[in-house]
């Protein structure tokens, strides 16, 4: 009963804290109203004596702290509206970085970090608020410095503990960490140099399983870790606590130390390993908990783990109301419940079919995953199917190279040591990141989802249905339940596999030349005659274009074009890697992009860089690069300098494919007397975006307008008056966002369309 009324009591504080930072207007109010509550059970309980004493001191604690968390929220207020006087404008802010740095898909260094000056350039004032930083990489960035940012301010929304996000154009550390955040800097990096001199696979990831620091783990491995089920591991959770914890007491034991003398030291070196780590939601939480339980150790008083958990969950919702917004904070606390209270009933389950020791290495995932899974589904597009496999493959690798990782971390004054410790703490790395690699790699490994309360919903009732058929109450109605839920999600997945895997050619008509992909907010569009296949671009996301290229039975590209270097672009490169034939790139190849093209050139591709004028054949079609001028540095490489084509004969409608130019080089490419209108298919420059030139349109007269855009876009594509003027020429406007995969062909009448998720007209002329 204790453990469950700790529960309910950490489930209203967790509501009492999102409903506050989301709704900052009931946040004083309802404090308020939570003490006089209080104040009233009190004396209602006092009178009459029959009352019962738990349920009223329950609810007087829940109360009590919904009046902490509203009071919280609404001291943090005035400052947070000295932020949002920044919004939009440029900026200058001295702040003290509260977190560790990590590398975002951007190339910006982020980090989170708490204010001290903020205001327009020269004018700063004392502003004591969280902030968001993202800066060019710059070394000294660590937990407890101070750094000088030059940059622009955009307000975030009430819910996000950063109440601004900095974009800076310039920073400098004007003071660096000191005391022990600059040892703990200092003992981070030489153990992050010491563990890059290790091969592949493994040296980037040694450093994340040890201290958290993720910086150096490739974007590819980033992701097979989240395909997999495996970016757990690079969060330092309550596993690396209890480590730390069980380690320092088992060396005060050896040494004859008493318990008082243990639970003290194990305090001691649990802060210094969150220093070290840098106190992220999911390590507060679990030393929070770690710390608590040493509590009751040295009181003589063992609590259960799941009220230990939720008065540490209270505790820091208190204490950080935001973090009852944060998917990570919630996946950490849920994590642990579930290994307290479904990994046991899941082990019984198991142990009917399997042996013992297997058993009880697959219910700790299971219960993870099954807990975890609707969190998930809140945010997240993939549902990872491999996850439990991978996790087992993975599991008993992960405490040695954490152990040992730290180890070597801590040995930096003995370099030969250190070294040693590293090296061997490299091997178990190796094993997790191969795992993760080979997991996501698995056709199937992941199930997109559409991310929000729905997909959560259907998340939660598979994840029911997989925990009753395990562990197999007595009720008749839930296993019949979970039996029926099984059954058709089982049904449901496999035809889904089949409909996009080997069937997935047999519900595409094949009498099509031209064929726009839904990969998303990018560009991808197929062009086929006489057998013979062409890409324009690859979309951002390899497994999307994969999709795309089951769906229409293309198995070789004879020519891609990469019309410039964008991830909207080219991020789906890996899809076609080593089928490729010919690759025409646009100009600005650099770093990754460079890599990319190498990487397609040892696959067997030839490789030619596009300019107006160069030409070449397709089947029975034609293709003529129009865009951009050979030589030209009238613009950057990048949106205005990328390829625009024109392709047309062998059944491909003459159709022409304008890349991301903008108004200027639209202009431009009209001006030269190059576009030969009209044109039956026009690729819409940059996704629909308002910074087009209406001329280009009028003098191209499409009959179709193909738009490539994905849902939900920040960015507004397609644009209502760029949709205005395509109408205004005549255009059948078609978008990828709503129409899904669209297939184009030749009839006689004109051209055929077929539109995956919209009934396409007969015919268009």
């Amino acid at each position: 009963m204790r453990d469950l009324r700790s529960a309910v009591l950490a489930a209203v504080v967790w509501a009492a804290a999102l409903t506050a930072v989301c709704l900052p207007a009931v946040a004083l109010p309802g404090a308020a109203l939570g003490a006089t509550g209080a104040v009233v059970l009190l004396i209602v309980v006092r009178l009459r004596r029959g009352a019962p004493a738990a349920g009223a001191g329950l609810a007087v604690l829940a109360l009590l702290c919904i009046t902490g968390a509203g009071v919280n929220v609404s001291a943090a207020q005035p400052q947070r509206a000295l932020l949002a006087e920044s919004d939009g404008r440029a900026v200058e802010a001295v702040v003290q970085v509260a977190s560790s740095a990590s590398i975002g898909d951007d190339g910006r260094l982020w980090f989170d970090a708490v204010t001290a000056e903020l205001g327009p350039p020269g004018r700063l004032v004392a502003v004591a608020a969280p902030v968001r930083v993202g800066i060019a990489p710059i070394a000294g960035a660590d937990l407890g410095a101070t750094v000088r940012i030059m940059g622009q301010g955009k307000v975030t929304d009430p819910f996000e503990r950063a109440g601004l996000v900095v974009f800076g154009s310039s920073a400098e550390v004007v003071r660096p960490a000191s005391g022990v955040f600059a040892i703990a800097a200092d003992t981070r990096a030489g153990f992050v140099a010491r563990a890059s001199i290790l091969p592949e696979p493994g040296a980037g990831l040694l450093p994340g399983l040890a201290v958290g620091d993720t910086r150096a783990v490739s974007d590819e491995l980033n992701d097979a870790m989240l395909a997999s089920g495996l970016s757990h591991l690079t969060a330092v959770s309550g596993a690396n606590c209890a480590i730390v914890v069980a380690a320092v007491f088992w060396m005060i034991s050896l040494l004859g130390g008493g318990r008082s003398m243990r639970v003290v030291v194990a305090l001691v070196a649990l802060a210094a390993f969150v220093v070290l780590v840098t106190p992220e939601p999911s390590v507060v939480r679990a030393s929070v908990m770690a710390a608590l339980a040493m509590l009751t150790v040295l009181l003589g008083r063992p609590s259960a783990g799941l009220a230990m958990l939720s008065v540490a969950v209270c505790g820091i919702l208190l204490a950080d109301p935001w973090l009852a917004a944060s998917p990570g904070f919630a996946l950490s606390a849920a994590a642990t419940a579930a290994l307290l209270v479904l990994s046991r009933p899941l082990l019984s389950g198991l142990g009917r079919w399997m042996p013992q020791p297997l058993a009880l290495a697959i219910s700790v995932p299971l219960a993870a995953q099954v807990v975890c899974g609707p969190i998930i589904a809140l945010f997240s597009e993939q549902q990872s199917l491999v996850g439990v496999v991978a996790n087992l493959l993975a599991a008993p690798a992960a405490p040695v190279a954490t152990v040992i990782g730290l180890l070597a971390c801590l040995a930096a004054p003995v370099p030969w040591l250190a070294d040693l410790l590293a090296a061997t703490a490299w091997l178990p790395s190796a094993w997790i990141a191969t795992t993760a690699t080979v997991s996501a790699a698995v056709p199937g490994a992941t199930f997109a989802v559409v991310a929000g309360p729905v997909a959560a919903l259907l998340v939660t009732a598979l994840s029911a249905a997989v925990a009753v058929a395990l562990v197999r109450p007595h009720s008749r109605i839930l296993h019949a339940g979970a039996a029926l839920v099984l059954a058709v999600s089982v049904g449901l997945g496999g035809a889904r596999m089949l409909l996009t895997g080997p069937l997935a050619a047999l519900s595409t008509p094949e009498d099509w030349s031209i064929a726009a992909c839904d990969v998303g907010q990018g560009d991808a569009f197929l062009i086929r005659s006489a057998d013979r296949t062409a890409l324009i671009d690859t979309g951002p996301d390899p497994d999307a274009l994969q999709d795309c290229l089951q769906q229409t039975a293309t198995d070789r590209i004879d020519l891609l074009v990469l019309t410039h270097f964008d991830l909207d672009h080219a991020g789906g490169v890996a899809a076609v890697q080593g089928r490729v034939g010919t690759v025409l790139h646009g100009p600005g190849a650099e770093g990754q992009d460079v890599r990319a093209l190498t990487s397609l050139r040892a696959g067997g591709a030839t490789l030619m860089e596009g300019a107006a004028g160069v030409h070449g054949s397709l089947g029975g079609a034609r293709w003529r690069v129009l865009w951009p001028e050979p030589g030209s540095k009238a613009f950057p490489a990048g949106n205005d300098a990328s390829i625009v084509i024109e392709i047309a004969g062998g059944g491909v409608p003459r159709t022409l494919l304008l890349g991301d130019l903008s108004a200027a080089p639209q202009r431009m490419l009209l001006s030269g007397g190059r576009l030969r209108g009209p044109y039956a298919v026009v690729k819409v420059a940059h996704h629909g975006s308002r910074d087009q030139e209406p001329g280009l349109y009028q003098a191209t007269r499409p009959t179709v307008a193909l738009i490539g855009v994905g849902e939900d876009n920040d960015y507004g594509h397609p644009r209502t008056e760029t949709v205005a003027l395509l109408d205004a020429v005549g255009a059948r406007v078609l978008r990828t966002d709503e129409n899904g995969l669209t297939l184009l062909g030749g009839g006689a009448d004109g051209i055929e369309v077929r539109t995956q998720r919209a009934p396409p007209d007969a015919a268009d002329d």
